[in-house]
This record gives structure tokens, C-alpha cells and sequence, in this order.
């Protein structure tokens, strides 16, 4: 099909399938050396700038997700055109001389918006998504159809470059409904694919969603040979393959800009070569998640940010990276007979934008649009609204001090009491009370909530937005549940309410709402917004939504490819949620992604708490191997809701401990659901220098860890973690994942406390 000579492809029909021990393309053994990147992060100007980047970092092959909610906004209207058209994306890939592998869902994670479901999915209240839901089915059933329409005419059989398609994604750390992955392939058949199908998964979730009939490949982040190991022993034939490998990771609100190692990566790469296994490079170039598309993690709630640079080896202009220069002159030595690598593509240019003042504003409170009314607060959802905030408006009766106390808000609110700020709640922190001072009579309430991204990963995506469930008053003697709400849908990003400016004046500036500003440039160059004198919301520049900024960091630029400006007047529009006194921006040349500005408001150890349970009540005790692979331990059942795992050294003798992921198991040897765990106590985290954060033992996630302080000081052992378990369960066995990118703090000596009430101190 290709000469790998030339960038040239050619459109005669050809075979890939797979053999017992390794791929073949047209009946040669071919080893499948690729990297992901996806359409919808990456402005479409630069597409073929991006694929020849890929190419000329060594890669035969682009791996690329669709995201169902970017193409069906709403139900039964499927668009392809522009940023969306998924099939001129593979097209250009083949005229670039890349293969494609398509991962078009249903589900698809990618940190993205409820992990590419549409949200209007959420409308119906008894939906479960990756379930054999009827309306589920039916609308994953009428989408992948169109995906069929648009890309089965470009399978390797026909003339194009799709080599495979992944039947749903990850599945086996959702459920083990193997019948449901059926579904999905029947579906896929139905929409006209005939190339092979693969699943994939982490080592420990593969046995939940093998199939005999469904190639696997396995996703890992480090150690290799443990991966395929844990992939041999649930497929004993075929190729090996890496789906998912990690050079690096995403970023979350609050929490310190990852990076990964750029030799650990060399080395696992040539790992997998000599061995002649085929990876995917997750990611090879992360781009932006424009628009309101990026998603969160959860638990703890973690919104993602709107930079999905992912330290990729391509960074998130599209530039290479030292770690793109050393995986290109290590894929350079494992090249196919013919094959040559070309020329780096010449990087794109970037500017720095004089500071552009804003002249007009559009208050919030001027411009709402019309209110739904009714008893209680209304969900995002159920007022036909699929991103933004929702402004909720009721009356507070005279009364004194008082709490106000909501069971859940998604996800961050502002809480005014006549257009004056009395409280914000921030989901993340887990905390739903706002104090309320004395009021002589009745005053107005305004709780203005906005959505910052839905789930895309675990057992919590049903995340609908909004107030949840009933808002009370409490003044210490009584509780008065607040009703007659009015509900303020405020669409927000690729649809925004429309609004009115008037001059700005800095004497009175508007708070909450709408800055606008135009700006000359002469060249059409990438530039970063600086947003650092800003607060929270959204930008638009000549009316395309570039994404959520945020002042806590760790990302403190908005990325602005040049190929969306023009030559002359420009026209940008800043949503902050609680205005600015400075109302101005200016454009860097670099990006600023590494500055967390909310230091340790996320970590679980507060002055009040202090472990007071003596070693004598530990229930187990033991010793970990000095090792990357999972630990297990085995003891006595025992019934808890709490539990410690208290870390007492590690092997070589420094203060720290660390590990990935921690797993409980009952009595029979079933993994206890994780999705209602939360840290009440962590002696130690380093929130500073990377992320650490205690929470990471249990997000499904190999490559972030739980890290005791290294930067400003190093706590010496033990340490420990507290974590409740929701409900009580009966445990019988742990599991524990040391991290993966290097042995530092890998416990060794270790005790088990459990408890069905809160433990001493705590």
C-alpha cells in the first residue's frame, strides 16, 4: 500500500490482519510503531504540520479517538464538516505515508468531556452508559452507523490506511459485561468494518473484558515485560502490543504540571522493539482541549485542564521536544526494509502580543436569560443545557447566623447574598456549607454554579451539573429547606447566551461577566494569552472558544494558535467568574504550565489531626518485595470502614514512601469498589515539587502516585494514609502497586489497621 520512501500513499486495496506472532501487512510480519494525537486537540490548519511531525519522529502510524459528543451535539444531528471531519484527518494521514488505528467509541475517556458522551445521554434519568441500557444501545447503535458512513469506506480493504478499530475503551475498569463488548462489535460490523478489532486495558482490568473472539492489547505506562506478561496470561497468541503507552501525563486544577522521563521512555520503547512488540505512544502530541471539552478525574472531583500538553514528545504548539529527538533517533534504528525518516518538520512560529487593554464589559446580572421556575434547583441537564453555569435565585428569609448546606454542588458555585459574595464551594474540596450572617429581613439569594467538566474515567461519569438535591438553611435550632427557585441557564463556550457591552469604565467595573477587547497583529504566529491577572472562566478569540483558564494553576497560559487570527483587527472575549480589577492581557512566546498558585489547599492533613493508634493494633503486618510488580497480602477477614496502611521504611533506607495504586479485596478475593473512597489522613504529601497527593493510590491511574514530602522538608517514617471505604466492608487481602517510573520510596515494612468507626485522633 505505502512506499515507505516517499510520503506518497497509494489507494490499492491491501491486507493487514493478525497472526499468531505478529501482524501482517499484505502477509509480511509488520510491527506497529505509533503515536496518538487527535483531530479535534489540534487546529485543522495544522493538521498536516502534526502528522508530519509523527512521520518524522519515527512513527509508521497515528492512532485517533472520536469523540461522540463533538459530532452528535444533539440527538440525531451528526456534523462532520470543519474541526469534526474525522475522514479527511486519515485521508491527509495517507497522503503523509501513516497508517491509522481508530478508536471511535462508544466511550472513549481521553480526559475528555464525559469521556466523549454526549450529554444530553444524562437527560434521561435512569441512563447507564456502558451498560446494555435499551436508549444507550439505541443511540450508541445510530452513532457508530455514521461512523461507518463516514470511515468504513477507509479501511486498508478499501484502498485506505485504517489498519484496526477498538471496540469501546478500557471497559474492563468499568464492568465485566463481555456480552455488552459483543454488542459494540456487532455494531461496528453492522457500520460496515471488516479490519481486525482489538480491545485494550491495564494489566489488572484485561481479564474483565477478554474475549476469544476480540484481539487484546494492553495499556501501560512502565515495565513492559510485567504489561505483557499480565496480556500473556489472558491471551496466550498473537502479537504483542502496547495500546496506550505514557510518555508523560495530563494536568489537573491545582495540582503540579507532570512530566515524564525522556530515558525511561527510550529505554521501554527499545524494550518493546527488541521484542518486537507494536506500541501506541500516548500521547505523541496532546494539543488543547478547546472549547469545554476537557473532563475530570474522580474521586477526589478533579477537573482537567484546557492545556493537554501531556509532556509529549510534540508539544502543545506542535514543536518537537528533546524527548521527541530521542525517540526519533531511536525509532531511526528500527526501521522497515525501504523505509527512510524524513526531515523535522520546521517548527511553527510564535509572537509575543503587546498588552491589549479591554473597552467593553457585559455584567452578568445584566444579561441573564430567562428563568425557569420550580420548586427546587434544576440540574444543567434537565433545562436542556449541555456546558456552562446555571445562576439559581430564590428568596432568604430574616432570620440570624445560619449555615447554608447543599448535599452536593457540580462543581464550583459562587453564593451571593443580594449580588454581594458570601461563600464559594469548590467540589474538589468536598465541602458544601456556606456561612450566612444575620439578616434583618428577607433578602435575595443568588448561587451562581459552574460546570467544570464531566467526568470521563470510572464508576462517577453519571455527573450531572448543577445543585443536587435540596438546599437547606440552618440556624443551630431549626432546618428550613429553601424553595421557589428561578433557573438561569447560561450556556457558555461553542454556544453562549448572547449579551449586550457597554463602554468600561475602570471606576465600575462589572464583576461577574463579559470583557471585551480588540487587537492589531500583523502576523499570523501562535502566541500565549497570559491570564494571570484573571480569576476563573473562559476566552474566546474572533469567536472561537479556546478554553477554561484558571488562576490556581498549574497551567497559567491559554493557547492561541496563529492560523485563528487574521491580519489586522482582532477581537477577544474574557468570562471571569469574579472579575478582575485589571482587566488587560498581553501575549507571551512561551506557555507558563508549571505554576500552582493554590499550594497544599488540596492536601488531607490538617493541625487538628494526629494518629494516636499504637503499633499494638495493627491487625497485619509484612514485608513488600523489592520489586515494580503488584503486591498482595492475605490475613484474616476483618470488617471495617476505615483503613491504615502505615509505611515504615523503604528499600533504600530514605525517608519517603510512594506507591501507585492500592487495592482492597473481600474475603473471596473480589475487588472492593473504590469509587466512594476518600482520604481522611495522610501524615505527608508533596503537593509542591510534583503531584502527590494522597488521593492517587485509588484514581485508576498507574502513573500518578501517592509521594510523602521531598521538596521543602522529608519527613521521616513511618508514614501513613487513612482512607474511608464509604461502608463497611469484609476485607480479606490488599493489593499494592509500587510506582512505575523509579524506585524511590517503594515500601517495604508495612502494618494494616482497620476499623469500622473513625480511628483515634482523626
Amino acid at each position: 500500500m505505502f512506499f515507505y520512501k516517499g510520503a506518497t500513499a497509494q489507494n490499492a486495496p491491501a491486507t493487514f490482519t493478525i497472526g499468531d506472532t505478529s501482524f501482517l501487512l499484505n502477509n509480511q510480519p509488520f510491527v506497529i510503531r505509533c503515536g496518538e494525537m487527535h483531530y479535534t486537540r489540534m487546529p485543522r490548519a495544522y493538521w498536516q504540520h502534526r502528522l508530519r511531525m509523527a512521520k518524522a519522529m519515527g512513527l509508521n502510524t497515528v492512532c485517533a479517538y472520536l469523540f461522540w459528543n463533538y459530532t452528535e451535539r444533539e440527538p440525531g444531528k451528526f456534523d462532520w464538516t470543519g474541526q469534526a471531519d474525522a475522514a479527511a484527518f486519515c485521508r491527509m494521514a495517507q497522503q503523509e505515508g501513516l497508517y491509522v488505528i481508530l478508536r471511535p467509541g462508544p466511550y472513549s475517556c481521553a480526559e475528555w468531556e464525559f469521556g466523549g458522551f454526549p450529554w444530553w445521554l444524562l437527560k434521561d434519568k435512569s441512563m447507564r452508559v456502558r451498560t446494555q441500557h435499551p436508549y444507550y444501545l439505541e443511540a450508541s447503535r445510530r452513532y457508530l452507523l455514521e461512523v461507518g458512513k463516514q470511515l468504513a469506506p477507509l479501511q486498508i480493504s478499501k484502498g485506505g490506511n485504517i489498519l484496526m478499530v477498538q471496540v469501546e475503551n478500557e471497559y474492563g475498569s468499568f464492568g465485566s459485561d463481555k456480552a455488552y463488548i459483543g454488542q459494540i462489535r456487532d455494531y461496528l460490523k453492522e457500520a460496515g468494518f471488516t479490519v481486525p478489532f482489538f480491545t485494550c486495558d491495564g494489566p489488572v482490568q484485561l481479564k474483565n473484558d477478554i474475549r476469544p473472539d476480540i484481539f487484546a492489547a494492553v495499556n501501560f505506562g512502565g515495565n513492559p515485560e510485567s504489561g505483557f506478561k499480565a496480556l500473556r496470561a489472558v491471551q496466550t497468541h498473537g502479537p504483542l502490543m502496547c495500546a496506550e503507552y505514557y510518555p508523560g501525563w495530563f494536568d489537573s486544577w491545582g495540582r503540579a504540571h507532570h512530566t515524564g522521563s525522556s530515558q525511561r521512555v527510550i529505554d521501554e520503547l527499545k524494550w518493546m522493539l527488541d521484542h518486537h512488540a507494536s506500541f501506541s505512544i500516548y500521547m505523541a502530541h496532546g494539543g488543547t482541549t478547546f472549547g469545554t471539552y476537557s473532563g475530570a478525574n474522580a474521586p477526589p472531583y478533579l477537573p482537567q485542564t484546557s492545556s493537554y500538553d501531556y509532556d509529549a514528545p510534540i508539544n502543545e504548539a506542535g514543536n518537537a521536544t528533546p524527548k521527541f529527538y530521542a525517540i526519533r533517533t531511536l525509532l531511526g534504528k528500527y526501521l522497515q526494509p525501504g523505509e527512510t525518516l524524513p526531515d523535522v518538520p520546521r517548527a511553527t512560529e510564535v509572537q509575543a502580543v503587546p498588552v491589549i487593554r479591554f473597552t467593553a464589559a457585559a455584567s452578568l446580572w445584566s444579561n441573564l436569560p430567562p428563568a425557569v421556575v420550580s420548586d427546587t434547583a434544576m440540574l444543567m441537564e434537565d433545562l436542556n443545557q449541555g456546558y456552562g453555569a446555571v445562576l439559581y435565585e430564590t428568596m432568604l428569609p430574616a432570620g440570624g447566623a445560619s449555615v447554608l448546606r447543599f448535599e452536593d454542588v457540580h462543581d464550583y458555585a459562587l453564593v451571593y447574598i443580594n449580588k454581594k459574595q458570601a461563600g464559594i464551594i469548590d467540589r474538589r474540596k468536598g465541602h458544601f456549607t456556606v456561612d450566612i450572617p444575620a439578616r434583618t429581613k428577607a433578602a435575595p439569594l443568588q448561587i451562581l454554579v459552574e460546570a467544570t467538566g464531566r467526568i470521563n474515567y470510572g464508576h462517577l461519569m453519571h455527573d450531572r451539573k448543577g445543585i443536587h438535591g435540596k438546599v437547606l438553611l440552618d440556624d443551630g435550632k431549626t432546618t428550613k429547606e429553601l424553595k421557589h427557585w428561578k433557573n438561569h441557564p447560561i450556556s457558555l463556550g461553542d454556544q453562549t447566551i448572547p449579551v449586550k457591552y457597554a463602554p468600561l469604565s475602570k471606576t465600575q467595573l462589572p464583576g461577574t461577566g463579559f470583557y471585551k477587547a480588540v487587537f492589531e497583529v500583523q502576523d499570523l504566529k501562535d502566541t500565549y494569552l497570559d491570564m494571570r491577572s484573571w480569576n476563573k472562566g473562559l476566552v474566546w478569540v474572533n469567536g472561537i472558544c479556546l478554553g477554561r483558564y484558571w488562576n490556581i494553576g498549574p497551567t497559567q497560559t491559554m493557547y492561541l494558535p496563529g492560523c485563528w487570527l487574521k491580519k489586522g483587527t482582532n477581537e477577544v472575549v474574557v468570562f471571569d467568574l469574579l472579575g478582575t480589577s485589571s482587566p488587560e492581557l498581553r501575549g507571551l512566546s512561551k506557555p507558563i504550565l508549571d505554576s500552582v498558585t493554590e499550594q497544599r489547599a488540596q492536601g488531607h492533613k490538617t493541625a487538628a489531626q494526629k494518629w494516636l493508634i499504637p503499633p499494638s493494633r495493627a491487625y497485619h503486618t509484612g514485608t513488600f518485595d523489592n520489586s515494580k510488580e503488584w503486591q498482595t497480602a492475605s490475613f484474616k477477614p476483618v470488617t471495617a470502614t476505615y483503613f491504615c496502611l502505615e509505611a515504615l521504611n523503604e528499600f533504600q533506607h530514605q525517608p519517603y514512601a510512594s506507591a501507585a495504586e492500592l487495592i482492597l479485596l473481600t474475603e473471596d478475593g473480589k475487588e472492593i469498589p473504590r469509587s466512594a473512597w476518600k482520604v481522611v489522613y495522610a501524615d505527608s504529601e508533596e503537593l509542591e515539587g510534583d503531584d502527590g497527593n494522597a488521593a492517587n493510590l485509588f484514581d485508576l491511574q498507574f502513573t500518578s502516585i501517592w509521594h510523602t514530602e521531598w521538596q521543602a522538608k522529608s519527613p521521616k517514617h513511618p508514614h501513613r494514609v487513612v482512607i474511608s471505604l464509604g461502608k463497611a466492608y469484609k476485607i480479606g487481602g490488599l493489593k499494592l502497586l509500587p510506582r512505575q517510573d523509579n524506585p524511590n520510596g517503594r515500601i517495604k515494612d508495612y502494618r494494616l489497621y482497620f476499623s469500622v468507626t473513625p480511628f483515634k485522633g482523626l
